[in-house]
């Protein structure tokens, strides 16, 4: 899925937006900030920033610096420490 989706902002890019005038109030642009949220936190979570971020993209925000955020990753494993057996 996360192939697809990326392989669409890649047609996007290629096809549609250069046919448009460059006017992306945010760096990153939003196609990269999608790329790269898809790629840090997989379809799900990087297409809710994707959309999240196309959302902020209008005249009444000023734009800016706007980075994708940090993988807060859970850890889902138990940490095991060694104990020495010398009783």
């Amino acid at each position: 899925m996360q192939r697809l989706l990326i392989a669409c902002i890649r047609f996007y890019r290629l096809f549609i937006s250069p046919l448009m005038a460059p006017h992306c109030r945010f760096y990153p642009s939003c196609s990269s900030y999608a790329v790269e949220a898809l790629q840090k936190h997989g379809s799900l979570r990087g297409s809710w920033l994707s959309i999240k971020r196309i959302c902020k993209c209008h005249p009444l925000n000023d734009g800016g610096y706007d980075p994708v955020p940090s993988c807060h990753c859970h850890p889902t494993e138990l940490t095991l420490s060694r104990h020495s057996s010398n009783d």
